[in-house]
């Protein structure tokens, strides 16, 4: 049964403040921590080459494309929010400060993955294997995950090179068999069997 003690008359202990205060400052030096070292393992591989930087589009509100959608017509489409727009050119940045330059960008021909990889790095070769599954159920056909999964191998054996792509949650899923959120890029590989290797994650904030 609830107290009817006045919440302001209520005794607890100081050192339970002093606690659960320690516990989140330690909880979010934590997190920090993590955060950092996600950037730089993302970016000792991105130096070291023969890794892809996969991005899932930035923000763009909703799921699905509305009814009507037209490839090309970007009126017909899902596009970024402005805070889409806003985290894309801190993608850009955040590569620009560490000078990393792709060896090449491509990017789904949908919209929102076309400006997504523009405004990071002003330019794009649009390549239709990167594009977002239609129809029902959303997965990627195969003859699309065999170009995907050929071209990650050749960009594998490029040492001291990299490549970034700008897709869809749902051809990164079918890629890398995991979940990703809008704007993080997943740094993948192949091994020697051409199976597709996660080998770290990168989210820059806005």
């Amino acid at each position: 049964m609830p107290s009817s003690q006045p919440l302001e008359s209520r005794h607890i202990p100081r050192r339970a403040v002093l606690g659960a205060g320690a516990m989140g400052i330690s909880l979010a030096f934590a997190s920090l921590r993590s955060w950092a070292a996600q950037d730089s393992g993302a970016e000792a591989l991105l130096r070291k080459g023969g890794v892809v930087a996969a991005f899932r589009h930035s923000l763009a509100p909703g799921t699905f494309d509305p009814p009507g959608f037209r490839l090309g017509d970007c009126s017909t489409q899902r596009n970024l929010s402005e805070d889409g727009r806003a985290q894309a050119r801190a993608v850009g940045a955040w590569f620009k400060q560490r000078q990393l330059q792709p060896d090449k960008v491509l990017s789904s021909p949908w919209c929102r993955c076309v400006d997504s990889a523009t405004l990071a790095f002003g330019t794009a070769e649009t390549w239709p294997a990167l594009g977002s599954p239609r129809g029902s159920p959303e997965t990627t056909s195969a003859d699309h995950l065999r170009e995907l999964r050929t071209a990650l191998t050749a960009a594998t054996s490029k040492a001291g090179r990299f490549e970034v792509w700008f897709t869809h949650m749902f051809v990164l899923s079918d890629l890398a068999n995991t979940n990703t959120s809008s704007g993080e890029a997943l740094i993948l590989r192949a091994d020697r069997s051409g199976k597709t290797e996660v080998l770290a994650r990168l989210a820059v904030s806005a």
